[in-house]
């Protein structure tokens, strides 16, 4: 009865009739081949975590465990547990210092050594200052990385994302710079005739020319010249050197970015060793003197790029407004030179003043006082509020080591200055002057 209602209902086209039928729960056939397709997968995620028959871990530098001396000189050796005993037996006694055999020995040693190490150092100088830059790049990172970390993101992905933007960064910034100023020193070559066939044709030029003959003078030094195989030579000699200098340069920066991420990578197991270094009743002491610096190198670091940063922007808006050319180019120089502390401002502001004088003393003097004034503003607003968890050091201080920085290591040696400077104040006051009130 009921199926021939649904057949007359479905015929007169009963909507009721085109309704979905009712889902029919799996049965247990179909229970069962879920459960081995997920067992097999399961199995087979198993299988590829396993190391192929054979294969052995990659051997690790690992810290050794902390040796600490807890028995008495009556115990037995045994009764040490194995995890604070030493792996290859315990030390024997020290020789005293006093014995002349040491004396002799060691001083011949240290001498040997200090020898070696000058050698070192005087042969690998580039090498030993890519090395500064980069473990200066890596605790200037260091802080965003541990920013990253207090995030819950793991330090890997921390350091490839930190590294990734600052790679970014700088590649977009070439990238934007290189085509203006090989636009911009393409123009300079085309007016360079102009302005001497200008300067040739002012009346200036004339009148030296009638008291002095400077122009007989320039054409027979110019035929000496172009007769000189010597002088020809120094010309290719001189391209010939900026092509190495370039070549030299790239791979610098390369030795360097790898070297930055290695210890930016690396920067906890070397903080790790260096504790190790110390003795062990001092080694909190090393432990927090030591983060003190490497916090205050990271902070300078990173608000030293946000200065000059804002000190380049600046400067192009200003010169853009003004009319100076080469403005992105003049901007690239004033980043640079306001990486250096205290005196880098004032040196691009001198730069870019010297520039602006082509375009007549008003433009040079609109652009004179907005900068020295933004100078003013960022050495009383700016930088003490990037600065803030960076280093404080006196001002007499700074220009001193900023000069003998520069002095030794030229540029590299200006911008690790203060960070230095700190760190040598900051263990004065925590070691020496503490011991000395303590007399």
């Amino acid at each position: 009865m009921t199926d021939k209602t649904d057949e007359s209902s479905a015929a007169d086209g009963n909507p009721r009739s085109q309704e979905p039928p009712a889902a029919v729960p799996p049965g247990p056939e179909a229970l069962r081949r879920k459960g081995s397709a997920a067992s097999a997968l399961g199995l087979v995620a198993r299988r590829l975590r396993q190391p192929l028959p054979g294969a052995q871990p990659r051997l690790r530098f690992e810290m050794p465990p902390e040796y600490v001396q807890e028995h008495q000189a009556g115990e037995d050796e045994a009764d040490l547990d194995s995890e604070v005993r030493p792996q290859f037996g315990r030390p024997g006694p020290r020789m005293s210092p006093q014995h002349p055999l040491y004396l002799g020995f060691m001083g011949t040693v240290g001498v040997g050594l200090a020898l070696l190490v000058y050698w070192i150092g005087s042969n690998t100088t580039q090498l030993l200052l890519w090395i500064v830059a980069a473990l200066f790049i890596a605790l200037g990172l260091e802080p965003v990385v541990g920013w990253l970390e207090n995030r819950k993101i793991p330090r890997p992905a921390g350091i490839l994302v930190s590294v990734t933007v600052l790679i970014s960064a700088v590649v977009g910034f070439f990238a934007t710079l290189i085509p203006t100023i090989v636009e911009q020193v393409t123009e300079i070559v085309e007016q360079a005739p102009v302005w001497i066939r200008d300067f040739i044709d002012s009346e200036f030029f004339r009148s030296l020319d009638d008291q002095f003959g400077v122009r007989d003078r320039v054409s027979e030094e110019l035929d000496k010249f172009v007769n000189d195989p010597a002088a020809v030579g120094g010309i290719f000699g001189g391209v010939v050197g900026f092509g190495s200098t370039v070549a030299n340069g790239l791979f610098g920066t390369l030795i360097v970015l790898v070297l930055s991420l290695y210890f930016l990578a690396a920067l906890p197991a070397m903080k790790k060793w260096g504790y190790r270094l110390a003795p062990r009743s001092r080694r909190n002491r090393v432990e927090a003197l030591s983060e003190e610096i490497t916090r205050s190198v990271g902070n300078y670091v990173i608000g030293q790029a946000c200065v000059a940063l804002l000190n380049a922007t600046f400067a192009f808006i200003v010169m853009s407004i003004v009319g100076i050319p080469f403005a992105l180019l003049l901007a690239f120089v004033v980043a640079l030179l306001a990486f250096i502390p205290l005196v880098g401002g004032m040196i691009a502001g001198i730069v870019v003043l010297l520039v602006s004088l082509t375009e007549g003393w008003q433009t040079a003097a609109i652009y004179g006082i907005c900068y020295f004034a933004y100078l003013q503003f960022e050495a009383y607003f700016i930088s003490p509020r990037i600065m803030q968890k960076a280093v404080a050091v006196p001002g007499a201080v700074a220009v001193i080591s900023v000069i003998a920085g520069g002095s030794l290591l030229g540029v590299l040696g200006a911008l690790i200055a203060i960070p230095t400077a700190a760190a040598v104040l900051l263990l004065i006051r925590e070691i020496y002057i503490v011991r000395q009130d303590q007399h």
